[in-house]
This record gives C-alpha cells, structure tokens and sequence, in this order.
C-alpha cells in the first residue's frame, strides 16, 4: 500500500513537472506552489530551490511588480526563511525573515524575525 501511495505521488508529480515545463514563460506561483509542497513533504532542498527561483523570476527591480506578485515574492521569502530554520541555517533565515518583512510587513513576518533572532542570541550565548 506505501508503495502505490509513493508511486502515485511521483505520478502526481511528474506531471506537475511536466506541465509546468510545458508553458513557454515561467510563472513565480508555480514555482511559490512547488516550493510549499517539497516544504510540507519535508523536502527541504527542493523547496528551497523553487523559493530562489520565485525570487530570480521577479527580479531584482521590485517597483514593476503588480500587487499579486509582490505578495507572492514576500511568501516565498517568508517560506524561505522556515526552510532555512528547518535546516537549522538561522543566519539565512534571518536574512530572508527580514526580506518578507520589507516586502510584506506582516505580524507573521515580524514574529519570525524576533524567533529567528531570540534563537540565534540563544545559540551565541551556549
């Protein structure tokens, strides 16, 4: 039964793969959504590798961006900086936390940089 479960999910997302490599301009969501389901099956690589690649997409001029993309550019930082605390990177983390919050400056996104801070001052302090 694990098996066809594990074969389904590599169907799933083979096909996935494939229709996103299909469109001939990549769309950052895509990349946004990919990355949040590597990050809830605890693939944490691949997660970060598709939270760059929203990042690389949107590019480094900010003030072309529509609402929607700004919001999804402030997620995938946001995402970021907990798969960089999963992989216990705090430094990266903090450095992403801090970007979501310039971007979207969100209760959340505060409260990650305090818990990213207050850990690292721990982690000085040992």
């Amino acid at each position: 039964m694990h098996l066809i479960k594990h074969q389904i999910y590599s169907l799933f997302l083979l096909v996935y793969l494939l229709t996103s490599f299909s469109c001939s301009k990549e769309d950052p969501n895509r990349h946004l959504n990919l990355g949040n389901w590597y990050l809830q099956k605890g693939l944490l690589d691949e997660a970060i590798i598709e939270y760059r690649e929203v990042s690389r997409l949107f590019g480094d001029n900010q003030s072309e961006l529509t609402r929607d993309q700004f919001q999804a550019l402030g997620k995938a930082h946001f995402k970021l900086a907990i798969a960089y605390t999963k992989k216990g990177w705090w430094n990266y983390a903090l450095t992403e936390a801090k970007k979501s919050f310039e971007i979207l400056p969100t209760k959340d996104s505060h409260e990650l940089v305090a818990l990213i801070e207050s850990k690292i001052e721990q982690e000085i302090n040992l």
